[in-house]
């Protein structure tokens, strides 16, 4: 009797402990990308509405440390109109890495002091959270959830994979023309392209000497 009623006592916890861990009830995954922003900023003396003297390589040695690329976005943060003539002196350097400058810049906490002028690196990321994620036993789960797991690896692989983390929020917007020659050159390569098998086989491939 006592060993009847001890188990009598763990059968439900542990049927709780199997329906345990991350639900996915549907298809649709619970592990989704999540798109993190960092913002980075140095700021820059400014003379007569133009970089001072020295700035303009103190912010091409300030951006190559930051190893600048594509997805990064560089804008110029001046509310009060200091450098009118900066924004070519800093464009200049941000072409350099095949970039163009934003026209918004994001808001930063500190305040600017009188004669410089602030540019600013927005770098976004992609990750997806709590995975691998095993905290489910979807052996004996009774609800019809998939795995815990479900939906980790391809959600990380594109969170890896994509370009600009930001199109994972808002996308890509498409080109307003196409070129049809540029589509039909593809097609016409593999239509040109000669059959593997159009040489015949070789006497050694059909067992000749």
């Amino acid at each position: 009797m006592i060993k009847q009623s001890i188990l009598a006592s763990l059968l439900p916890a542990l049927l709780l402990g199997g329906c345990m861990g991350t639900e996915n009830r549907g298809l649709e995954s619970v592990h989704q990308p999540v798109i993190t922003r960092s913002d980075y900023a140095i700021d820059l003396g400014v003379t007569g509405g133009a970089l001072a003297q020295g700035e303009q390589q103190r912010l091409a040695g300030w951006i190559a440390t930051m190893h600048l690329g594509y997805g990064d976005r560089v804008a110029i943060d001046d509310p009060a109109a200091e450098g009118y003539r900066v924004r070519a002196d800093v464009a200049a350097v941000v072409a350099r890495y095949g970039l163009l400058l934003s026209t918004d810049a994001p808001v930063t906490p500190a305040a600017l002091t009188p004669g410089s002028i602030r540019v600013v690196i927005s770098r976004m990321r992609a990750d997806v959270p709590r995975c691998p994620d095993w905290s489910r036993n979807s052996s004996d789960d009774f609800t019809a959830n998939t795995s815990s797991n479900y939906g980790c690896a391809s959600n990380r692989n594109l969170a890896a994979m994509v370009a600009n983390p930001a199109d994972l929020v808002r996308g890509a917007p498409g080109t307003e023309t196409s070129d049809a020659a540029l589509s039909y050159k593809a097609i016409d390569t593999y239509r040109k392209k000669a059959p593997t098998g159009a040489g015949g086989l070789s006497a050694s491939t059909m067992g000749g000497k």
